[in-house]
């Protein structure tokens, strides 16, 4: 008799049970854990439709929920009716008696153990593959939207001649459909194995038959279902071609059929279809031949054929097809990458033209005239003048700026936009004097107005020196005479660097300001979310881990609690459908200052379309905590921005306005989300000023024309015109050259326009290959349009035009000047301006240390052809470069100047070894692979040289002094008289 437990005869001992007050102590407990950890979860829900409740995007968060839900029950039920069919048939088909083998009775002891157990393990296994399948099944929420609602492209794709939204609607959610076949189908082979190897209906050592005839039909058709969505796979794969990614080394990264797909894959896959449903058929038909062999014969053939028509012939293919004639075999794939991805981003429509890039005339005051009315020079970088804001408009230590500023357009005081540097003070809870949770959520709330500075000009009575020209300042802000922002709601609850919550409108006031200084104020706006309701305050209480939020007396009527500040987060929840640009920008509309947010529709399913990663393609130079870039690993191939997005900064109203009305994927979503996004006709005219091209989308465009600017096969497959992104040379980071904002006339315009504008350099070559400006003011007919300018003759790029200025004697002498101050330099933004058949760049340089450690505007560097100057300012760096002078001549010299210091042989000779070193420095860069290594010893001799050349003048020009000062007086004035006597 097997051992039933009842341990050694003796005594027995009773164990004492808890007593009935333990017992109901210990009950209560655990219902209060229980209700406790309910609450949590319940918590998050809420709070969650509380935020889209108060925003009017509770449909967003309705429709989202219904669809997770949805999918998480239907697809759970699915797998767990799945798995538990099979776990029953299995047990049902288990044969009446087994075989007394030692196999069988070590199963013995399984099957008596679980035998009381069997509906609760059967019901626990299919809970938990449920709720593991439902958990997947509703993260694909966005992929279930776009199919159900998907609208049409109009384009169909060239091999198989479907609209693209299959392949980007579509496809993906068959592909979903195949996985969790694959996926319910593996799991129930798994668990119908076991019970049958249980129950004895397998047999792996037992004498006789491996299998009972009801476990090989049941596992054979499994094993059919397998094999049947393995064929549907196969099919798939064939469409799935258009959207491949690969890499080839005239592209990189590759997307869509290459001949290799098209000759040997398409057909190879076409071919394994049918051996798949094939060798289905044979696993059924084993419920009537009970029988292995046929379908094991078919398997077998089946995974032989995958390896040589799926394997073997492509690779025979491609080296003895494709290789000899690689150029040829693949131009026809290549001309269909080409237009594809020119399509999909947009870039199709760009109007190329040749541009010499050199001005041979001599026509200085032509080019002087020209050069006033090309563009609107804006010498006030954003990226560097922040810590002058800082500095000048702080006002107090609890508010700061972006680390980067923005560039917008205002009204002057001639009526007339002009570029303007915006940034709004916002609020930073690190300068406040006293650190305590009061002070953090309730006193210091918001930040306080927008300031603004005018991009062309420093300020001519400022003191320091070089300072801003402010058009709005002031705490609270003001416009000025040159300009402004208009009247407006100044406190700013909503911002880029507000990410704390507040609680506002309660019996707490908060810190305000008004003409006479300071004072306090009770938030009057209706967003944010009521904790009148003690449900609401515990459920905050809990969300944000902050007990005080339940009990704290600084909350009561009317108080409000604001959360999900920042512009980018707030847009990013009430449409999750979207991809957020990096950079949100202020403007003031309507009296109100308005975050305005550009967002993007993507989709990686654009047939023949070309990756790209977009978190790659936006980062630049300015990248930083301010200065985000979308979606690090986001890959795409299709983009648009489809919808403009505006977040007020005093009560946070989020507004979607439809931009690109002709969007499929848009058109899409509006259906899954009806009323989330307004028409373009609602967008106001004021608002319309300040709309532009978004940069990251400027910046993926670009990222993509240094390829796809070429439309012939050939010379794309060769890449011998390739170009690259060059590197900042401003910073010494090495990262890609932002892009700039700047109001300018290209040669085909007749006026100047709001653009974005940015240089390529040949592949592996400093010198400009093109340059390239994008229609940037939403208000133009042309905006969004793309001009290329491709230079035909050899113009030095951005990185020599920084070496040469480097190398220039006066800013040795400048640099110099101000480490004797202790003072560093720093440059700005290096603009490039086509301008009369040539290019004409331009750099602010600040100093910043001394007396005013901030930037400040101290000199303009020039640079036209072979002429670089380097002067106090732009007007008098424009005479010097076309040829007029504008600097007064030395008083005393009788009309004769002084001959200038290069005439010192020491000088000429040190000046001489600089323009060497400065030429081996270039040649370094031109070498391929780019010798470093020597471009670091040419720049060591330049400074050498250039330190010579600058003590060998100081030198002279003190010896010169002192032989003025040793002249005797009588010399002098006897020459004098000898004169008046003459």
């Amino acid at each position: 008799m097997p051992d039933r437990g009842g341990g050694p005869t003796g005594p027995r001992v009773r164990v004492g049970r808890p007593s009935r007050r333990a017992r109901t102590l210990l009950m209560t407990l655990g219902v209060l854990a229980v209700l406790a950890m309910l609450f949590v979860m319940f918590a998050g829900f809420w709070t969650d439709w509380l935020w889209y409740r108060s925003l009017h995007y509770s449909s967003v968060f309705s429709t989202t929920l219904k669809t997770k839900i949805g999918l998480f029950f239907v697809f759970g039920v699915l797998m767990a009716t799945a798995v538990g069919i099979n776990i029953w048939l299995a047990h049902r088909l288990r044969p009446p008696l087994s075989a007394m083998s030692m196999e069988q009775q070590s199963l013995d002891r399984y099957r008596m153990g679980i035998a009381p157990f069997k509906k609760w393990v059967l019901l626990a296994v299919t809970a938990l593959v449920g709720l593991i399948a439902g958990a997947s099944a509703a993260g694909q929420w966005r992929i279930w939207l776009l199919w159900v609602n998907g609208v049409p492209f109009g384009q169909k794709d060239p091999q198989f001649h479907k609209d693209v939204a299959f392949y980007a609607f579509d496809l993906p959610w068959y592909r979903f459909l195949l996985s969790f076949g694959f996926a319910a189908t593996v799991l129930s082979l798994i668990a119908a194995a076991l019970v049958h190897y249980l129950y004895g209906g397998l047999r792996v050592t037992s004498p006789g038959a491996r299998a009972t005839a009801a476990a090989t039909g049941h596992l054979s058709v499994l094993l059919g279902v397998f094999v049947a969505l393995k064929a549907v796979a196969y099919w798939l794969d064939r469409y799935g071609l258009a959207v491949k990614s690969s890499d080839f080394k005239a592209t990189g990264n590759w997307t869509g059929l290459r001949y290799v797909d098209a000759n040997a894959y398409l057909p190879a896959k076409t071919i394994l279809f049918c051996i798949a449903a094939i060798c289905a058929v044979l696993f059924f038909a084993t419920l009537w031949r009970r029988t292995w062999q046929l379908p094991v014969i078919g398997f077998g053939l089946m995974v032989l054929s995958a390896i040589l028509i799926g394997g073997l012939y492509p690779a025979i293919v491609q080296k003895f097809q494709v290789q000899p004639n690689e150029q040829a075999k693949e131009a026809p794939y290549i001309q269909k990458n080409i237009e594809a991805t020119r399509k999909a981003y947009g870039i199709d429509d760009s109007k190329v033209a040749d541009y010499s890039g050199k001005n041979d005339s001599d026509g200085g005051d032509k080019l002087r005239k020209d050069a006033n009315t090309t563009a609107s020079y804006r010498l006030i970088d954003p990226s560097v003048i922040s810590p002058t804001f800082q500095q000048l408009q702080q006002e107090r230590k609890y508010y700061q700026f972006p680390s980067t500023l923005d560039v917008d357009r205002y009204k002057g005081a001639d009526g007339k936009d002009q570029d303007t540097v915006v940034g709004v003070r916002e609020l930073n809870l690190d300068g406040i004097p006293k650190r305590n949770w009061i002070n953090d959520h309730f006193t210091y709330t918001h930040g306080y107005g927008m300031v603004a500075a005018k991009g062309t000009t420093t300020d001519p009575n400022a003191d320091p020196a070089g300072s801003p020209d402010f058009t709005e300042s002031g705490l609270p802000t003001k416009g000025s005479s040159g300009g402004g922002v208009g009247t407006y709601k100044q406190q700013v609850y909503y911002g880029e660097k507000t990410d704390q919550y507040s609680i506002v409108g309660g019996p707490q006031k908060e810190l305000d300001y008004e003409k006479n200084g300071e004072r306090t104020t009770s938030y009057k706006g209706k967003s944010g979310v009521s904790l009148s309701n003690p449900v609401n305050r515990a459920a905050y209480a809990v969300a944000f881990g902050e007990p005080q939020i339940l009990y704290s007396g600084a909350i009561g009527d009317g108080s409000r609690i604001l959360y999900n500040r920042t512009p980018k987060e707030r847009v990013e929840k009430v449409a999750p459908w979207l991809t957020i640009d990096g950079d949100a920008y202020p403007a003031v509309v309507h009296g109100r200052i308005k975050w305005i947010v550009d967002a993007y529709t993507t989709t990686n399913g654009y047939p023949y379309a070309s990756r790209t990663t977009l978190g790659d393609s936006t980062a630049d130079s300015l990248s930083d905590g301010d200065r985000s870039v979308v979606a690090q690993q986001n890959k795409v191939n299709y983009i648009r921005n489809s919808v403009k997005a505006t977040v007020d900064a005093y009560d946070g109203t989020v507004k979607l306005y439809e931009w690109d009305s002709k969007d499929p994927v848009l058109k899409t979503w509006e259906k899954a989300f009806p009323g989330t996004v307004e028409p373009k006709e609602k967008i106001s005219g004021e608002l319309m000023e300040h709309l532009r091209y978004p940069q990251d989308l400027f910046k993926v465009q670009r990222e993509l024309l240094t390829r796809y600017h070429v439309t012939d096969p050939t010379q794309f497959y060769s890449g011998s015109d390739a170009w690259q992104v060059p590197e900042d040379p401003t910073h010494k980071e090495g990262n890609a050259v932002p892009p700039y904002y700047l109001s300018m006339k290209m040669p085909d315009q007749k006026g100047q326009t709001f653009s974005l504008t940015t240089t390529f350099t040949p592949n592996g070559r400093p010198n400009l290959g093109a340059f390239m400006s994008i229609d940037a003011d939403a208000n133009s007919k042309d905006y969004g349009t793309i001009r290329l300018l491709k230079v035909t003759s050899n113009v030095p790029g951005p990185q020599q035009v920084q070496s040469e200025l480097n190398g220039d004697p006066e800013v040795a002498e400048f640099v110099r000047n101000l480490r004797g101050t202790d003072s560093d330099i720093e440059y700005g933004n290096l603009l490039t301006v086509p301008l009369d058949n040539g290019f004409l760049y331009i750099e602010p340089v600040y100093a910043r240390g001394g007396s005013a450690n901030y930037p400040l505007l101290k000199k303009v560097g020039v640079s036209y052809g072979k002429e670089t100057v380097f002067k106090d300012t732009l007007g008098e760096a424009l005479d010097a470069v076309f040829g007029k002078s504008s600097e007064p001549r030395p008083p005393g010299d009788g009309g004769q100047a002084e001959p200038p210091s290069s005439a010192n042989p020491t000088v000429k000779e040190a000046l001489k070894d600089a323009q060497d070193a400065y030429q081996d420095a270039q040649d370094a860069l031109q070498k391929q692979p780019q010798d470093w290594e020597a471009y670091g010893r040419a720049q060591e001799d330049l400074r050498a040289a250039l330190d010579r050349a600058a003590k060998a003048e100081n030198k002279a020009a003190g010896d010169k002094q002192g032989q003025r000062q040793n002249q005797p007086r009588s010399q002098s004035a006897g020459g004098d008289s000898d004169k008046k006597g003459g």
